[in-house]
């Protein structure tokens, strides 16, 4: 009896959910019920990291990293990525400086600069980069754009207020519009900013009989930006889409300095106070043009991409000095112009096998273009001198790779093959101060082994090479005292690097070992001018580096507390005949943040990164501990709030000591990060769903992973 019961019921309550789904699809006015549950959407609360075999992957959209003003910060603020005190170099721990990739092209600092936080969907540091990538580079750092999958338009509206040692605000407009197939985005931000640095160096030149030292006690700027974008998008059917996409920063900068220096000579001595007004002028525009078609015939992917970007520079500097505190004398005026232009075209195909077999191949051609007017007057000697140099680069590459699966091994082997042609002259020169024609083969392999479905081994070999940037092609100078200059260096040649890396993944954690050796690698040193007295300093090529990088990855999540932690081993050995060798000895990197979801949606978020003294065979470095302190709340949907308390401890403090030849050296150099900052965002618009599915545009869409 009790069975039938059952039975009955169970007909009753069928009968019930299908008569309620035949009335739900009859949508009259009176039914309000209906209309409300006219859209059910299950999300999933998204993690703002996740790990898969060391290569880390940030949610910044939807993470309390949205309201970073800019994105170098943003950068500096994840997991092995470290930013000079310049802000021109971005580090990977334990692979240097990597490729730059948004959505499908390669850029530069200057792209970054461009770019809004707003505008990024995601950031992945991919640490075994496939030979798609360009062959420059053992790291990819790869940011994903946001694109809509709902029409309408949304605006939001952004403003920073940045406390350091002066004043800083940051003001944003960032604005999208998707109506079926098409999509436009644009952005606009002025950044009106006053950062501070200060930097001193002491050094001997015992050949010489000179010891000195300068502190650059104040150098304070005030600069204005003016960055804006925009980009349209259209996608063609399920596989196919066209976008454009152009963005620019226009960027202007008076700064003055003022250094203190002592030099003593054998027997003479002198306190010099050296003050310089410096004026910058730098332009930046980048564009890009994608295509991507599916050819149905063939089963293959095609894309193609042009790229053009102009950056242009127009430094003008005055410096006089007062020697032993009698009186200012006009020592140097500079005139320097700098302007390079890169266009880049390639086009990949991706074909695709029933047995899950896939083979990519493709190519790139590049043609860079630079151009330094360089013109600086003596009042000392009243001698004036002037320079034009030209630049011309141009770069070929091909590459084909295959992946797929044996058994239960993965595999994606490829080679990559780059031409380089190189010529550098001066205007008035007959022949090349540089001609350079050379080829290389960049082999690059991995295979997954999984041992079951929660633990899996990968091995990987690559080969890469490093590139001096385009600004080493210019012939600026700085000048900081009478007896100091910084230059740069035409001369440098490519890095080449190899490395083996294996690791181990549990989960979402991992623990990976590498080892690499760098030919011809990168670094800083002194060049002394015994007959003017003036030491130079600047890049040059060292003979080698080589070391060990042991990385853990442990990730976890209990309750409303979701941690990233990163812990690096690092032994790296750096070389030259010009340097002294000092002791080598295995220092730690260390990264943890640590994200709290608290009641009232209320997000706190405390992070930590740091670096143990560094001592690499050449250089010595100490220590670092930064942390920082965020606090983000949203309000009726529209409004968001965070607070910021950036390296509270006031520890960006760079120290560098070194010995080359012969003249040794201990650097200091002081970065304005302490900071107490308020991100105000008001979102407004409308945004509804689509018909048209995106299926193609997702986190694994991207076509050149």
């Amino acid at each position: 009896m009790k069975k039938k019961l059952r039975i009955q019921n169970a007909k009753i309550i069928i009968c019930l959910i299908i008569s309620a789904f035949g009335y739900g699809q009859n949508n009259t006015e009176n039914d309000s019920i209906s209309n409300k549950l006219s859209e059910v959407v299950i999300t999933k609360e998204k993690k703002m990291f996740t790990n898969k075999n060391g290569n880390i992957k940030v949610d910044v959209a939807n993470s309390i990293l949205n309201a970073t003003p800019n994105t170098i910060d943003l950068l500096s603020k994840l997991p092995n990525i470290t930013i000079s005190a310049d802000k021109e170099n971005i580090t990977v721990i334990g692979k240097g400086n990597p490729l730059i990739y948004i959505d499908n092209q390669k850029v530069g600092m200057n792209d970054l600069n461009a770019l809004s936080v707003d505008d990024i969907k995601t950031i992945e540091i991919i640490n075994n980069p496939s030979s798609k990538y360009e062959a420059e580079g053992r790291a990819v750092i790869l940011i994903t754009r946001k694109f809509s999958k709902k029409e309408g338009s949304q605006t939001n509206v952004s403003e920073v207020a940045s406390f350091k040692k002066e004043f800083n605000n940051y003001l944003g407009i960032n604005s999208s519009f998707k109506k079926n197939k098409w999509e436009w985005k644009a952005n606009f931000n002025y950044n009106k900013l006053s950062p501070w640095e200060s930097h001193s160096i002491d050094y001997q030149i015992p050949d010489a009989d000179i010891i000195s030292n300068y502190n650059v006690a104040t150098a304070n700027t005030k600069r204005k930006q003016f960055i804006f974008g925009g980009s349209l998008f259209y996608k063609i059917n399920e596989e196919d889409y066209f976008s454009i996409s152009i963005n620019s920063k226009l960027q202007s900068e008076p700064f003055d300095i003022n250094t203190t220096t002592y030099n003593k000579n054998g027997n003479v001595e002198n306190n010099v106070i050296t003050h310089s007004d410096n004026k910058s002028q730098k332009d930046f525009i980048n564009s890009f043009i994608n295509y991507s078609k599916k050819i149905k015939s063939i089963n293959t992917q095609l894309f193609t991409g042009f790229q053009y970007s102009n950056f242009d520079q127009d430094s003008k500097s005055l410096a006089q000095n007062n020697f032993n505190n009698t009186q200012f004398e006009l020592a140097q005026k500079s005139d320097q112009k700098f302007n390079v232009a890169v266009f880049s075209g390639r086009a990949d195909f991706e074909k695709k096998f029933k047995n899950e077999m896939k083979l990519e191949y493709g190519g790139l051609y590049l043609f860079a273009k630079a151009k330094t007017n360089f013109e600086i007057l003596n009042y000392e000697t009243n001698n004036t001198i002037n320079s034009i140099y030209n630049f011309k680069e141009k770069n070929s590459a091909g590459y084909t790779q295959l992946s797929g699966s044996l058994k239960k091994i993965s595999y994606s082997v490829g080679l990559r093959v780059e031409n380089t042609n190189i010529v550098g002259q001066f205007k008035n020169d007959i022949t090349p101060l540089i001609s350079k024609n050379y080829t290389d083969f960049f082999p690059k392999a991995q295979f997954d082994i999984p041992i079951d479905s929660t633990k899996s081994i990968t091995v990987n070999y690559s080969k890469s090479i490093s590139r001096p940037n385009y600004s080493s092609t210019s012939q600026g100078s700085t000048y900081i005292n009478p007896y100091f200059l910084y230059s740069r260096n035409i001369n440098l040649d490519p890095t080449i690097n190899n490395q083996i890396s294996s690791s181990f993944q549990y989960h979402d954690k991992s623990v990976k070992l590498t080892y690499y050796k760098n030919t011809d690698p990168v670094y800083s040193s002194f060049i002394f001018d015994n007959q003017n007295k003036i030491l130079t300093f600047k890049e040059i090529n060292f003979e080698k580096e080589t070391g060990f990088n042991l990385e853990f990855t442990l990730p976890f999540t209990y309750k409303i507390w979701t941690s990233t932690n990163s812990l690096s081993c690092i032994l790296n050995k750096i070389e030259d005949d010009s340097a002294e060798f000092i002791t080598t000895k295995p220092y730690l990197y260390y990264y943890s943040s640590n994200e709290f979801k608290l009641l009232k949606g209320y997000t706190f978020v405390i992070s930590t990164w740091g670096l143990t003294e560094q001592k690499e065979g050449v250089f010595k470095r100490k220590s670092l501990f930064i942390m920082d302190l965020g606090v983000s709340k949203s309000f009726f949907t529209y409004w968001n709030c965070t607070l910021s308390y950036n390296d509270i401890f006031r520890n960006t403090i760079y120290k560098e000591s070194f010995t080359i030849n012969s003249i040794s050296s201990t650097a200091r150099y002081l970065v304005d990060a302490h900071e107490f900052s308020i991100a105000i965002k008001y979102s407004f618009g409308k945004i509804i769903t689509t018909e048209f599915k995106e299926k193609n545009i997702d986190d694994n869409s991207n076509r050149i992973r």
